[in-house]
């Protein structure tokens, strides 16, 4: 877009004390050919000079479409209704399309969820950086690149040169996040629009990133508007928030006036559902939203809330539209909730009833030095050049019990998914033992699997839009599965049971006629889940199953998992990166790095110290929804170093804090043994054991101080 000319560029010049962002009463709506679909409705929210506002909701709430009505795109069919959003006291609805073309990239960026969708494959990174500038403030290519290595350089990527030089497909996600940052921030924006930044990022990189972002508006000025899910990533990086819900703002104020005094049911709602410190999965069990999210055009009259509230009182709640209203106390604090005045806010949280722990069983798999290497040319485009192996899965062992939940954890390349495929077999082992009830499985494929033990290990896949048949019914991809494990007579008893699993993962019998467009994402994941349990299954490996869901559905199938292992027996693999849910959910932790165990034992074990270095890390990148919660900052510098090209030595010494501490080079030299630190508790380090004994807690609750 090499159409702006460099003098109208200065739309929106010079000091500016005000609200650089102010939506007053907004509503946009979008225009089918049946109806209009109101999105948004009455919004309305400021953010002053320097100031970070979060906008956290459930998919579907509306955060983006506020995003797109501020960058003035919203396509054919979206249109602002009603309301007005002004930049630094200008209404952007009444600009022409030359002055938006003037404020877009110079005074206004965004940043998106997916980093390739801004980045264009075909160009070097330079070259897309140092337009920027150039269009937007028609400066010569040599300032605009000087500016470009100055910017990469601000967003900690090493070899700036190299870097600028560089085909996007070259860089891994968090250095292709970094750039998409960098070009956000080439022109000096007043405002940064962030929607979901660090959705697709490891935990460590999230950690990095979102330092980051913090680091940057505080040298330029910048005022954000961040969108996320994880409200333990707005309490690390904002100053404000705003809670949406159907298309509204329920709730907003400064983040402790929220966080700490929240006077909204869904607010509260919310903080029931995600596993902060101290929530356990038997004696403090999440509490899930009941119901179900409302469509656009289906929502209920008066309060959206209303049918999952438990506050609701008919006749008062469902009577007319709710205002925001004004609460005494906080920073601007409101909340759109007619019994505002009448809830006991300060009641303790009534918690769900405790359930029953598990009584863990025999060992049903075990795994002793497995290895897993891949043999690829050293030029993998083109299969020519000299073989390099590649050392995905390197000597692990462990033992996974009946009724056990095994939590595996690990950035990526660290050999989750592959130790996934080779215990479902579709990747056999090149040396070790993988035994299920004590038969050796490592070298049988899928297709040479028998029946017994393919519906033995069963997958809950990440992504539940991808793991259905389009065009088969709910009910007929279930009986197929009963089918493949040959049970069942015929298609009478198939259907049977086909009823009996949607019964188990509570999902209604009529759903049964339903394609898997008409479900939500959790209702197609509790599908998932009834597909893997079809025939019977000792172990289930649930690949992140949880990751792609809001924090309220996250809660429900995450119940539902805990419910149906309590019935049915079974080992949950549970392999994710975010150890929150980790530590509320698993009975142990494996922490796996670049294809090694590099810590393992019970979870208390882990989660108190003395940890493996990575694991200390790990911990302190997990952002907790808690003001109360002191956390250690750790940020790892560097990316995980590639499985062809492994360091020598210790697998983590590239990024390790605390390798000084080691005498001589034997992190450089050593692959360190395993050493049993306690009972069931083993750690791969060379750190002695004094060293280990001063480690100090990553994480500190109150009543644990």
């Amino acid at each position: 877009m090499l159409d702006q000319t460099p003098e109208s560029t200065a739309s929106v010049t010079g000091a500016y004390d005000g609200p650089i962002l102010e939506i007053s009463n907004l509503s946009i709506s979008f225009f089918t050919r049946l109806r209009e679909i109101p999105a948004v409705m009455d919004f309305s929210c400021s953010v002053m000079p320097g100031e970070a506002m979060g906008l956290v909701g459930e998919s579907g709430c509306g955060k983006s479409t506020v995003a797109l009505g501020v960058m003035q795109d919203l396509g054919v069919n979206g249109r602002v209704v009603g309301g007005t959003i002004k930049y630094k006291g200008r209404d952007l609805n009444a600009m022409s399309a030359e002055e938006l073309r003037a404020i877009r990239g110079r005074e206004i960026a965004m940043i998106y969820q997916e980093p390739m969708a801004s980045l264009n494959p075909a160009m070097r990174i330079g070259q897309q950086l140092i337009e920027v500038p150039m269009i937007h403030e028609g400066i010569s290519e040599k300032e605009a690149w000087a500016r470009a290595l100055e910017m990469v350089s601000d967003v900690r990527l090493p070899d700036p040169e190299r870097m600028l030089r560089s085909y996007p497909h070259q860089l891994s996600g968090g250095q292709q996040q970094r750039i998409v940052i960098a070009m956000a921030l080439m022109s000096k924006p007043s405002l940064l629009i962030l929607d979901e930044p660090t959705t697709a990022l490891d935990v460590t990189v999230e950690a990095a990133v979102v330092d980051l972002v913090k680091d940057l508006g505080r040298k330029y000025g910048t005022s954000m508007l961040f969108i996320s899910h994880n409200l333990g990533l707005v309490l690390e990086t904002c100053d404000r928030i705003c809670v949406m819900y159907s298309g509204e703002a329920v709730e907003t104020g400064a983040i402790a006036d929220v966080f700490d005094e929240m006077r909204h049911p869904y607010t509260q709602a919310l903080f029931r559902s995600i596993p902060l410190p101290g929530a356990d999965k038997t004696t403090r069990p999440l509490r899930a939203i009941p119901g179900n999210f409302p469509l656009p055009h289906e929502r209920p009259p008066g309060c959206n809330f209303g049918p999952r509230c438990d506050y609701f009182e008919t006749g008062r709640c469902d009577a007319g539209s709710i205002s925001m209203a004004a609460i005494a106390h906080g920073d601007r604090h409101q909340s759109r909730c007619l019994r505002l005045d009448e809830i006991d806010w300060d009641a303790p949280m009534a918690l769900r009833e405790e359930q029953q722990a598990t009584v863990k069983g025999d060992v049903v798999l075990k795994v002793e030095n497995l290895k897993k290497y891949y043999e690829v040319a050293a030029s993998a485009l083109f299969g020519r050049g000299e073989k390099r192996v590649v050392k995905a899965n390197e000597s692990l062992s462990f033992e996974a019990r009946e009724s056990e939940t095994l939590a595996i954890v690990g950035e990526s390349g660290c050999g989750k998914s592959t130790l996934a495929k080779v215990l479902m077999g579709l990747e056999t082992a090149t040396d070790g033992e993988v035994l299920l009830d004590g038969r050796a499985i490592q070298d049988i494929a899928i297709e040479q699997r028998d029946t017994r033990t393919v519906s033995s290990i069963q997958m809950v896949f990440q992504n539940p839009f991808d793991t259905l048949n389009p065009s088969m019914t709910v009910g007929r991809q279930i009986m197929r599965a009963l089918e493949v494990f040959g049970l069942g007579k015929n298609d009478a008893e198939r259907r049977a049971r086909m009823l009996e699993l949607l019964d188990l993962v509570k999902l209604p019998r009529a759903f049964a006629e339903r394609m898997p467009r008409q479900l939500s994402g959790g209702q197609k994941q509790r599908v998932g889940i009834a597909r893997a349990f079809a025939g019977g299954a000792r172990i289930v490996v649930a690949d992140e199953p949880v990751s792609a869901l809001d924090v309220s559905v996250q809660a429900a199938v995450t119940d539902l998992l805990m419910e149906i292992q309590r019935r049915e027996k079974t080992t949950l693999l549970f392999i994710s990166h975010d150890l929150s849910i980790v530590r509320y959910l698993s009975d142990r932790v494996m922490v796996m790095y670049l294809g090694h165990v590099v810590e393992i034992g019970t979870t208390d074990q882990v989660f108190s110290p003395p940890y493996h270095p990575y694991t200390e890390a790990l911990l302190s990148a997990v952002p907790i929804a808690d003001t109360k919660v002191t956390k250690k900052h750790i940020v790892l510098e560097g990316d995980i170093p590639s499985a062809m090209n492994p360091p020598p030595g210790c697998p983590f010494q590239t990024r390790c804090g605390w390798k000084a501490e080691v005498p001589g080079n034997l992190c450089e030299t050593q692959i360190p043994p395993m050493r049993r630190m306690a009972e069931g508790h083993d750690i791969k380090c060379h750190l002695a054991e004094d060293i280990l004994a001063r480690m100090e807690p990553v994480i500190t609750i109150p009543d644990q101080a």
